[in-house]
Order: structure tokens, then sequence, then C-alpha cells
């Protein structure tokens, strides 16, 4: 898939773009229907997977509402993901286990999460675009858009659908391990956490590598 198409310009602050399916547009109107957004969701916790998702929507269907996963209440992300997955031509989910992130790092384990994401599609999709830079060591092209989440409409359904995948499986861990306050912080380093993780000790679910300043003093303290 040759590069033949810039990605959409940059929104000013405070604008919000006209038409979140702009970037779609260009490819359905040449009858490429499958063109693919890629978001993932958990690169800074200090427990729990990496989750990317693919979602290729139908063409001309614009799900209200879907945008930035992060600028979006629980509740409004669960009730959008429903929507996204009834609505979308095909939705996927790719991970990579919390082993791998340490063995690899966290980019490469988010590259690895994207790429198990596209293979599990039926078929290759006719475009692919990814939030962010260029991701580097897959063997599919694709075009790189920073701040896509909120550009281009497949990506902001990837990144939503990937948020509400990954934090339901988080809340489902805090079942187990109930210390860890994963039920609301989802794996982030709250302060909570991070007393838990000084008094308890890491779970299975800890990212070993993930020593951030705060964190490593209170452990080694």
């Amino acid at each position: 898939m040759a590069s033949d198409a810039s990605p959409p310009a940059q929104p000013q602050p405070n604008e919000r773009p006209r038409d979140l399916l702009a970037y779609e547009r260009r490819f359905w109107g040449r009858g490429a229907s499958w063109v693919a957004g890629i978001d993932e969701a958990g690169r800074g916790p200090l427990a729990g997977p990496v989750v990317a998702a693919a979602v290729i929507l139908r063409p001309g269907v614009h799900i209200e509402g879907a945008d930035d996963s992060k600028k979006l209440t629980r509740g409004r992300r669960e009730e959008l993901a429903r929507r996204i997955v009834e609505s979308a031509l095909i939705v996927r989910i790719g991970a990579a286990s919390v082993r791998e992130i340490d063995e690899l790092n966290i980019l490469r384990a988010t590259a690895l999460a994207m790429d198990r994401a596209v293979r599990r599609l039926p078929r290759v999709p006719e475009r692919v675009v990814v939030d962010g830079l260029p991701v580097r060591g897959v063997d599919w092209e694709h075009d790189a858009v920073v701040g896509g989440d909120g550009q281009v409409h497949s990506i902001g359904c990837a990144s939503i659908v990937a948020k509400v995948f990954r934090d339901r499986l988080m809340r489902k861990l805090s079942e187990r391990y109930p210390a860890y306050g994963w039920q609301t912080n989802v794996g982030y380093g709250t302060p909570g956490h991070l007393t838990a993780l000084r008094e308890l000790g890491p779970s299975p679910h800890h990212r070993l590598s993930f020593r951030p300043n705060q964190l490593s003093l209170e452990l080694d303290s």
C-alpha cells in the first residue's frame, strides 16, 4: 500500500475538524471500503497488557460522539464501544502481555499488539492508518497521524474500543487483586496503587520493567 495521500490537516487549537470521515472518504470514493483505523490503550500503566484495536467502518457510517477516548467518561465510552461494534464492518483486538512488555519494551510491545489486531482481520485492508508516529517492525504499510484519534474517525473509534476492552480486563483482574485499586485506576500509578506496591510488592500482572522515579524510590526504601 503506497502512501499516496497526505494526512488530514492539523486542526487549530479548540477547532474541531469539520469532517471526521475526511480521511476515509478519500478511499471510499475510489472503491476501497476496507480502511482500518488502529489505536492502542495501556502504554503508560504499571500493570496489565497493552491493547490495540483495528476498526473498519462501513462506508459512510459516522458514529456520533466517537472521538478521542481520553475526552469521554467511562459510561460514554462503554455506550459508544457497543455502538461501534454493532455499526462497524469489522472490529478486531490485539494485545501484548506484561511479559512481552518487559521482554521487548513498551514501544515494541505496542507494535506487536497493533500487528496482532491487523493480522486478525479476515483480509488485508486496502488502507491502514494509525494514531501517532509510524509503527516500526511491522510489514504492513500505513499512514500515521499525530493526534489521529481526534481527526480520523476510524482511529477515534479504535481508541474507544481498545480503552473499553482493556479497562474491563483490569476491572476483572481487580477481583483477584483488589488491593491495587485496578477497579478504578485500571493499572495506572495512582498514590493508592503505589502504596499497595510498596506494602505488598508486585503482582504477576505488574510490569517489572516499569520503574518510574517515584515508584523506584518507594519500593527500594
